[in-house]
């Protein structure tokens, strides 16, 4: 099988057309190439036709990758000046906010994951730093919309069980209630890092700071004088006492671009030292310089999630460069290199662009999906770091009005999802006894 696609590949690579080029040094170039792979993103939504969810990609794609999807292109608008998507990623990010405007719609409330609502958080996180057009004074705005999904993400702090963290699941009957992981924890100390930034307020630094502290505790992040590193989760089985060992991209990219912004935004020398020991721990991710999904990519193991990881951890290594112009070295001799190769893979499928998985194969690899596609369109778009402004904060050209107190009066009602007492149980028996009664007090007077 494995080698049919080889053969498969290197035949249409041949014969290939359209294939991507790509000059890394052009703008005219880049935005050549972001644009045929953009046009790639979006031949997996549906969401134009009748009866579709507005803003959702088709399955098998989860709800949380749609989110990181909009965010994706929200940058590609920013990085290329290409503003033919801009209505539909505004119309995208707006519909799926919610009755309350957390990002918890009714369509997601009972499976729905901290990371899940988290990668919708940071979409809009985005839009806010990028000065993304506003919606209008009736509708929720992009920061009013992050600092809700931070604020409910706060309130689900966890320090009942392993002294802190949060857990993967929101709901109790979800599987993986019980597993604290890194992205959920991740992606919560970069909103809170986001939001410092942006907002000038210090109690985001000291939620970005307890977050830190508890993975560090723990051991999810880990590593000596030298690097640092990721790893995967940690159960409140057994107390937090053992970490699943397992290092994913997009984990390592949330913790080091949000160390970047917590550097840019207090100048605080330790958090200095953990971007850099982070940027050293990073190099298990790239084979010559190209990046790579090491826990699964070898084995050619990676699910529908795993394969847009790389994409999240681009734009964050864009993110870094932008913040910290000292790790540039480092972050342009990676995207470079892997905007060249990812540039190669896309040269499959019948229109001739497609993109592939493996950038290491120097073409493509018989790998197509929506995950292919942003993480070529990421790795190549972020090449652009340098030419753009790094994220706009509301002292300096950031328009977004948001709320301190965004998402707290949803807090009572989210706890009594959550938590099902011996009164609510007594009080839904007592309700079902009185309806009973009803009932059948109704039949026998109409026997009668």
């Amino acid at each position: 099988m494995i080698v049919g696609i080889v053969l498969y590949s290197i035949f249409l690579n041949l014969l290939c057309i359209s294939c991507l080029e790509l000059d890394p040094y052009d703008f005219e170039s880049i935005k050549s190439a972001t644009g045929s792979i953009a046009k790639g993103v979006l031949d997996y939504y549906d969401g134009y036709n009748y009866g579709k969810p507005i803003g959702l990609f088709q399955p098998p794609y989860y709800w949380w990758e749609s989110g990181g999807v909009w965010g994706s292109m929200l940058d590609y608008s920013f990085y290329t000046e290409d503003k033919q998507y801009d209505d539909l990623i505004k119309q995208s990010l707006l519909a799926q906010v919610g009755e309350k405007w957390d990002y918890v719609p009714l369509n997601q409330s009972t499976t729905e994951g901290n990371d899940d609502q988290a990668f919708w958080g940071l979409a809009v996180m985005s839009a806010a730093e990028r000065n993304f057009t506003n919606p209008e004074k009736h509708e929720p705005q992009w920061l009013y919309l992050a600092q809700s999904v931070f604020n409910t993400m706060s309130y689900r702090w966890d320090e009942q069980e392993c002294g802190g963290g949060l857990r993967w699941q929101i709901f109790q009957w979800n599987s993986g209630y019980d597993y604290k992981n890194s992205v959920s924890n991740g992606c919560f100390f970069q909103l809170a890092a986001r939001l410092a930034r942006y907002t000038g307020n210090s109690t985001y630094v000291e939620w970005a700071e307890r977050v830190w502290d508890w993975m560090n505790v723990t051991n999810l992040i880990d590593g000596n004088s030298n690097y640092l590193v990721v790893f995967d989760g940690t159960s409140t089985n057994d107390d937090c006492s053992k970490v699943i060992a397992v290092q994913w991209t997009y984990n390592a990219g949330l913790m080091l671009s949000g160390a970047a912004f917590l550097y840019n935004v207090t100048g605080n020398p330790h958090w200095e030292e953990r971007l850099f020991l982070l940027l050293q721990g990073i190099s298990v991710y790239f084979r010559d310089g190209i990046m790579y999904e090491a826990a699964c990519q070898s084995s050619m193991n990676c699910n529908n999630d795993q394969r847009s990881f790389k994409a999240f951890f681009s734009r964050f290594l864009g993110l870094t460069a932008q913040l910290v112009p000292g790790t540039r070295d480092i972050i342009d001799w990676y995207l470079l290199e892997s905007a060249k190769a990812a540039a190669q893979s896309c040269s499959g499928g019948t229109d001739g662009v497609t993109c592939g998985l493996n950038w290491q194969q120097g073409g493509w690899d018989g790998m197509y999906g929506l995950g292919e596609q942003i993480t070529a369109l990421e790795v190549i778009q972020n090449l652009r770091y340098k030419d753009k402004p790094p994220p706009f904060t509301a002292q300096d050209g950031g328009s977004s009005e948001g709320s301190d107190m965004a998402g707290y009066h949803f807090e009572e009602e989210e706890q009594s999802h959550l938590n099902i007492t011996p009164g609510s149980k007594a009080g839904a028996s007592f309700i079902t006894i009185v309806i009973g009664g009803s009932i059948i007090s109704a039949l026998i007077w109409l026997i009668l």
